[in-house]
């Protein structure tokens, strides 16, 4: 009998191994997680009837927007200029402020005790959402644009300075043994042999910080932060719906201004 020609065999093809590679174990979990949403959904307290009474207020809110009201567009430029203010302000020093405790967080770089302390910073940073700790800005140093820098200042600390030190962690350690062997000392091995390896990233990540801050100044501004944030409150105080949704929909637009800029910059960069 003649054994098959091994062109006409038909292909082994491969396939991704399942995450959980015990098959009882994963339909476990699966029954679990459905079992727990399903408990999930009905142990929380949804009140139906005040939700088909809110329907109608949320239709007229949303038809008291349109159209948008642009008329007091001078409130709208002056609360935008602080936003701008408050977060190119504090992306310079949440920015400048994250290189060294994110070389304080690299554990390749960092001594046990230095990365200890580097990563706490780090993680304490990020534990609270800036609006809390807008909260507690403005009770310590009173309402206005100050209270919004320290806040996104801190939140920029906690982002940039975890994805830094994750970038030093994988950076190409010859370089590094090349300047040891060199004889070259610790602030020199970090300025020429780790530094122009994340500089690529370092730029990215300040870009996307400074979208999320003109983000985020809009939110820290309703609790009293500065920006544009505190108008929008006070239009929906007033019942202004057509000049807060006007407000919306150029927060919107500068945002979409802003990714396309930053987009831009990348690309000029590499």
């Amino acid at each position: 009998m003649t054994p098959p020609d091994a062109t006409t065999a038909s292909p082994r093809t491969w396939k991704k191994p399942p995450f959980i590679a015990n098959p009882l174990l994963r339909y476990c979990l699966i029954i679990v997680a459905i079992v727990y949403l399903v408990w999930a959904f009905g142990s929380l307290p949804f009140n139906w009837a005040r939700i088909s009474e809110g329907l109608p207020r949320a239709a007229r809110i949303f038809s008291g927007g349109f159209p948008p009201n642009l008329e007091r567009y001078e409130l709208l430029l002056t609360g935008f200029k602080e936003s701008f203010q408050i977060a190119i302000l504090a992306t310079l020093m949440g920015v400048l402020l994250s290189i060294p405790f994110a070389v304080m967080a690299a554990r390749n770089i960092a001594p046990m005790p230095i990365y200890i302390i580097g990563r706490a910073v780090i993680i304490v940073s990020r534990s609270f959402h800036p609006v809390i700790v807008a909260i507690l800005f403005v009770a310590a140093v009173g309402f206005g644009p100050l209270a919004g820098i320290l806040t996104l200042t801190l939140y920029s600390i906690g982002f940039v300075g975890k994805l830094l030190a994750e970038a030093i962690e994988e950076i190409n350690w010859g370089q590094v043994e090349a300047m040891k062997a060199a004889g070259a000392g610790y602030l020199a091995i970090l300025f020429y042999a780790v530094f122009p390896q994340i500089l690529p990233r370092q730029v990215g990540l300040s870009m996307y910080q400074l979208d999320s801050n003109l983000r985020a100044s809009a939110v820290v501004g309703i609790v009293g932060a500065g920006g544009i944030g505190g108008t929008l409150m006070n239009a929906f105080g007033r019942y202004d719906y057509d000049f807060a949704f006007a407000i919306l929909l150029v927060i919107i637009a500068v945002i979409l201004l802003s990714e396309g800029v930053s987009g831009w910059v990348r690309k000029k960069i590499w």
